[in-house]
């Protein structure tokens, strides 16, 4: 069986030459033991793997990749599997797509206590993981891959290097920043081109078929990986397709949940499992109001597609304000927390207060307010105060 898993290694290999590595290949400290990356299906997991995996063949290491969807996999011992791969003179082992693996936290468990070999596996459910995390709690280190940023999307399509930045700076010398990228980039148009097909890294194939490819990614992740969790029978994953059309009609900030539970047929009860189903597999964007306490338990205050790709897939009329609001929370809660404001749109890190709108949008609804700042659409530089739209998409 390793021979064979060995044979498939070599022939992915021979016909992979992405070379093109995502912002978190930089994060990860390949020095721990094991290491977990979760995300959405079709955001470059599995390429990061190969990618490693390379790297690792490079520098004359011993590794083995296994993708624990392989049918002829069905019945293997895993545990049997790694001890014949370190018997064999194996160091580094990845696994990719895991949650496919009845179990499979136990069995990391016991490969990392009882081999000596570094680990690297994938998931794309982060429902899975998460909840299997107190399992593999002081053993795992868990990174999160989310889609392309706006400035990966450019550095991909226009075969450049472009720097990202912190919020800090953005918020205080953004107009350096914005001067900067605009002499190398007509930023408005590929703006535009991003919000529709920029977020996943198939946008290079043809774009005709990018969001019937989308369509089928989520298709996957509902009908395959949470079915095969046990999180929802296969003979109800047409209630979650309904219930992301239902959403779709509905306004982040007009959110009646009596509405959706009716219009998608679904009791209250299951309605907040589903949404946190749907908020783990990153086809939605959950976010709280801004409080202490007990409120902090209670429903989230807005739903959002998790990002403007998804928006445009299932939701053809979507309004400009709600695909602004949708790009922001994006891609700011990749490395920020995020809430919905009492004032203004949102409030991130408890400290900081954004008001999405065109380029027209003024200061009035959070005049006097520490810390506040216009995020605005359609301008390429901005002043004060007031931010591009576009230039939160280089946080990452």
């Amino acid at each position: 069986m390793l021979d064979r898993i060995k044979k498939y290694q070599d022939r992915l290999l021979g016909s992979f030459d992405v070379t093109y590595k995502r912002y978190l290949f930089e994060d990860i400290d390949f020095n721990d033991k094991m290491i977990g990356i979760f995300g959405a299906r079709g955001v470059g997991k599995t390429t990061m793997l190969l990618q490693r995996l390379k790297e690792l063949q490079d520098k004359r290491k011993e590794a083995l990749y296994i993708s624990l969807d392989y049918p002829f996999l069905s019945g293997v011992d895993l545990i049997e599997l790694v001890e014949e791969f370190v018997q064999g003179g194996g160091e580094y082992l990845l696994l990719d797509e895991v949650h496919r693996y009845s179990d499979f936290s136990a069995y990391l468990k016991t490969i990392y206590d009882l081999f000596d070999i570094f680990v690297i596996f994938t998931s794309s459910s982060a429902t899975s993981i998460l909840n299997s995390k107190s399992d593999l709690s002081r053993r795992v280190t868990l990174y999160n891959l989310y889609g392309f940023s706006f400035r990966e999307f450019l550095e991909v399509k226009k075969g450049l290097k472009l720097a990202s930045y912190t919020l800090e700076e953005l918020l205080h010398i953004h107009i350096d920043i914005a001067t900067k990228i605009t002499k190398e980039v007509e930023i408005l148009k590929e703006f535009k081109e991003y919000i529709e097909f920029g977020y996943y890294p198939f946008f290079t194939q043809k774009q005709t078929s990018y969001y019937q490819n989308l369509i089928n990614t989520i298709n996957l992740t509902i009908d395959l990986d949470l079915t095969s969790l046990g999180l929802i029978e296969q003979k109800y994953t047409y209630k979650l397709k309904k219930l992301l059309e239902v959403i779709c009609e509905s306004k982040p900030f007009e959110v009646n949940y009596s509405k959706i539970s009716t219009l998608a047929n679904i009791s209250r009860v299951k309605l907040y499992d589903y949404i946190s189903y749907l908020n783990d597999g990153q086809m939605l964007l959950l976010i709280e109001e801004s409080s202490k306490g007990l409120k902090k338990i209670s429903k989230p205050a807005k739903i959002y597609f998790n990002n403007t790709n998804l928006l445009k897939a299932y939701c053809q009329n979507s309004e400009l304000g709600t695909i602004r609001e949708t790009f922001f929370a994006n891609q700011i809660s990749c490395k920020h927390h995020i809430n919905i404001a009492k004032q203004g749109d949102f409030l991130v890190d408890e400290k900081y207060l954004f008001e999405i709108g065109g380029k027209n949008k003024s200061f009035k609804q959070i005049a006097d307010m520490p810390n506040s700042f216009v995020v605005t659409d359609d301008i390429e530089v901005g002043f004060g105060n007031k931010i591009p739209l576009w230039l939160f998409g280089f946080l990452y």
